[in-house]
């Protein structure tokens, strides 16, 4: 059996403001809150994961809730977040949408040979809906205020900035057995874009490479990405991926256990920080499907703190 990642399973990203944070991305994005429950390493942060109406892996948009300052943009880390769409009707509607709740956002341009809209939300974290091509999601969920045929798929390509495409296009090529299949003109940098796929490809399965050498290393901090999860099916191959990174001395985590997932996380040379999380057991392991998100969840070990954890957090809706 081929070792091949599968595509992008989730991306987390940092913000300071969880209460606006859910309103954001529930009510204006229309997304849904699939998982409310903490950062198993500081459990004075919130971790919440927004998803479509099924919690598909690859839909997950997370974030870590940190009281910090704003990112420092620069290299080195996640650019943009690419989140799918279908049609260009559906980038039309967005932009009506955003100019209307004054959400920062560009015009509808064609990026990669896909019709795009960049945006930013309201503490600056940059994304880009992408017509996928494909048919509207089947998994929309029922309560958002977007849609169905609008609403957000999941996760898209994902753009990382490095100052050397050498050591990164190695390690993905050589280690993750990801493809160069093409490059194109950077709509923000001097130098072309590399595009590098996964698994079946297309859109959900693909990282972009932004060579940005002149860019200084960005500082993490609210409106910024801490990593990125590529997919991988099951726990077998989460192991055989661990061992992959130690047979070639990259060090790595190991396998930790998350609860909805098992994942291995490790730094590629230009600084992005990775994981590779399994596809199951996913979030109804805890809560039924119809009621995810709506309390908070915690895995086994952190059950037997929940009054000092939930005392510790701020609540989400007022």
């Amino acid at each position: 059996m081929t070792l091949e990642l599968t595509g992008i399973h989730h991306l987390t990203a940092i913000t300071a403001h969880a209460p606006e944070n859910v309103r954001f991305y529930t009510e204006t994005m229309g997304m849904r809150l699939v998982k409310k429950t903490v950062n198993q390493d500081d459990t004075s942060a919130y971790h919440l994961f927004y998803g479509d109406g099924a919690a598909s892996p690859g839909t997950d948009l997370t974030f870590f809730d940190w009281p910090t300052d704003r990112e420092r943009r620069g290299r080195d880390g996640v650019t943009r977040t690419g989140l799918r769409v279908s049609g260009e009707g559906a980038l039309a509607w967005w932009k009506t949408r955003f100019d209307e709740k004054s959400v920062v956002s560009g015009e509808i341009a064609m990026i990669d040979g896909r019709a795009s809209l960049e945006f930013e939300d309201f503490e600056g974290q940059r994304f880009r809906l992408v017509d996928d091509g494909g048919p509207t999601s089947s998994h929309p969920w029922d309560r958002s205020p977007v849609p169905a045929q609008f609403q957000i798929k999941g996760l898209g390509p994902i753009v990382i900035a490095v100052a050397d495409l050498r050591p990164t296009s190695t390690v993905l090529t050589h280690l993750m057995g990801m493809t160069e299949m093409r490059t194109y003109p950077s709509p923000d940098a001097l130098r072309d874009v590399h595009v590098f796929t996964m698994g079946p490809g297309g859109p959900a399965a693909e990282l972009h490479v932004a060579v940005q050498p002149a860019l200084p290393g960005a500082r993490q901090g609210a409106g910024g990405v801490h990593h990125v999860a590529f997919r991988t099916p099951d726990g077998d191959q989460l192991r055989q991926w661990a061992e992959r990174l130690r047979s070639v001395r990259l060090p790595s985590t190991g396998e930790v256990e998350r609860f909805y997932f098992r994942s291995v996380y490790f730094r590629e040379p230009g600084g992005t920080l990775f994981e590779i999380a399994t596809d199951g057991p996913g979030f109804t392991v805890d809560e039924p499907l119809e009621t995810l998100g709506q309390s908070l969840s915690l895995p086994p070990f952190l059950e037997p703190r929940r009054t000092e954890i939930e005392a510790g957090l701020v609540p989400l809706t007022s």
